[in-house]
């Protein structure tokens, strides 16, 4: 397990950054929307509230996987380069669209970090990986699992933050709930035990979601291209913009966050589309 302190005490601010599903084309159209372009503007609209703001708040990112569509390598390059637009370090997952081992060789040669256990203050962060080659839905596999039991009986008084691809639990789209965390039991299992705050943070279903079960905040956020339709049971795109997340991790183990969107009817997606 690889840690890598990075804030000793305060509030940890972070970004996710989830779903982007570049192509080596820039300009390639993705249901009505070239990712590239938005994966741009929402990575203007992250600088231009820092340049509001007048401050740089933010002490990293998380990506937190699908950052491709094709899996080529020129996709990943353009990932690195809209992220090197970003002052914070960036550390990733994959996706079930992603290819695992090139996106580890170009996001290394990008200088992205592959470190998965981040220790901040009263927090601590794990990554954990979900991808089941072929498959669109998710699994950890025992030595995922083995991971997340170690972070917790090593730091039992630290809060933790679990990032993953798949959901944990049903966000009420019946089309995409079967493509979730198929083993989220075993997960839960191991978190409930833990007596500080637990949170997991997800992407995959191109929506804001935030729910309480168990004792256990579960958080999912807007992709940076196409959003799905809430409480939809056949595939649906929405009409909210292309957005990110913005949170704050307290000492005492209260999160505050935050979705942020771009402006309405920038990037219009194609509402005819039945699947991809």
């Amino acid at each position: 397990m690889e840690l890598q302190p990075l804030c000793s005490s305060g509030v940890v601010e972070l970004l996710q950054i989830t779903d982007t599903h570049l192509f080596a084309d820039k300009a390639a159209d993705f249901l009505g929307i070239a990712p590239w372009y938005s994966g741009k503007a929402v990575v203007d609209a992250i600088l231009e509230n820092d340049q509001l703001s007048g401050t740089q708040p933010h002490d990293f990112i998380l990506a937190t996987g699908d950052l491709s569509q094709d899996h080529s390598r020129e996709s990943y390059r353009h990932f690195g380069d809209l992220m090197s637009e970003l002052t914070p370090p960036v550390f990733w997952l994959p996706g079930n669209h992603d290819n695992a081992a090139l996106m580890q060789v170009e996001l290394d040669n990008a200088g992205i970090s592959d470190a998965k256990h981040l220790l901040c203050g009263q927090w601590q962060i794990l990554l954990l990986d979900t991808q089941l080659p072929g498959e669109t839905h998710g699994e950890l596999s025992a030595a995922q699992l083995s991971l997340l039991e170690q972070a917790l009986q090593r730091y039992p008084e630290h809060h933790l933050l679990l990032a993953v691809h798949h959901q944990g639990i049903p966000v009420g789209c019946a089309w995409l709930d079967q493509h979730n965390l198929r083993n989220a039991s075993a997960m839960t299992d191991l978190l409930v035990k833990h007596k500080a705050t637990k949170v997991v943070l997800c992407g995959h279903v191109h929506q804001g979601f935030d729910q309480r079960e168990q004792g256990i905040r579960y958080l999912a956020s807007p992709a940076t291209c196409i959003q799905f339709k809430p409480l939809s049971d056949e595939f649906a795109l929405d009409t909210m913009a292309p957005g990110w997340r913005a949170m704050s991790l307290h000492p005492d183990g209260r999160l505050s966050t935050q979705v942020w969107r771009l402006q309405p009817h920038i990037f219009t997606p194609d509402f005819s589309a039945t699947g991809y």
